[in-house]
């Protein structure tokens, strides 16, 4: 099985410097400061128009947790229709109840609008406290992969736990990598945990200039040159 490179982008420059740079796809969202969020109709619509590599589109209403309110699920499901219907590949998205458990129902009100769409079940389950049970609802869902630390701050501190999840998923289901992926690791991730595809956001900083005014501040976007050697090392 080849290994595929997804890079998380927050920006159209974002978008094309990961596509330029061999990813195979991209996770598109904003405020990667907070651990991501949905993004805008219009960043989403011209990703879609600018890219060939499919995008999938993370659906988080807000930063904190994954506990939501009926509210808030409605919003999600409309953006859901939304990507749908402008063209994503795929959307990102998670949610648990009050237990630190899979909220399957919750899951499944989201899974519905999204038809045809593959379903990537993010890092909310990193939150889960029986990881193994989790990854066989999660399975039971209909989700295509599992984006995971193993429950660590790196996936690099998670790779046993990784590995074990890999073990369990038995093909079933895409377990991958994500958080602290880069070109010092990711070789011995792909090794360590038999894992086939990674998770990264591959970005440089940008910082302030004296223009940006009273709203100064550094940003970070997804850098090509990174992209193109994470690319290499997982062919």
């Amino acid at each position: 099985m080849s290994r595929q490179l997804e890079i998380c982008a927050a920006s159209l420059p974002s978008a094309l410097a990961a596509q330029a740079g061999g990813a195979h796809r991209i996770e598109l969202c904003q405020n990667l400061e907070q651990g991501g969020i949905t993004p805008s109709y219009g960043l989403i619509r011209q990703v879609l128009q600018r890219l060939h590599i499919p995008v999938f589109v993370l659906i988080r209403p807000r930063p904190g947790g994954f506990v939501y309110s009926a509210d808030e699920l409605a919003i999600m499901r409309a953006d859901i229709e939304l990507c749908r219907d402008l063209g994503a590949a795929g959307v990102v998205l998670g949610a648990l109840d009050a237990t630190g458990r899979v909220d399957a129902a919750a899951c499944r009100a989201l899974i519905e609008p999204a038809g045809g769409l593959q379903i990537t079940f993010h890092r909310a389950f990193d939150a889960c406290r029986n990881q193994a049970e989790a990854l066989e609802e999660i399975i039971g869902l209909g989700c295509q992969r599992v984006l995971t630390s193993g429950g660590q701050p790196t996936a690099k501190a998670g790779q046993h736990q990784l590995a074990a999840l890999v073990q369990q998923a038995a093909g079933r289901i895409s377990i991958m990598p994500g958080a602290g992926v880069s070109a010092a690791t990711v070789r011995a991730l792909a090794a360590r945990t038999g894992a086939h595809e990674f998770h990264t956001s591959a970005k440089r900083r940008v910082p302030a200039t004296p223009a940006d005014g009273l709203f100064a501040a550094e940003r970070f976007e997804t850098d090509v040159a990174l992209v193109a050697e994470l690319a290499a090392l997982l062919k």
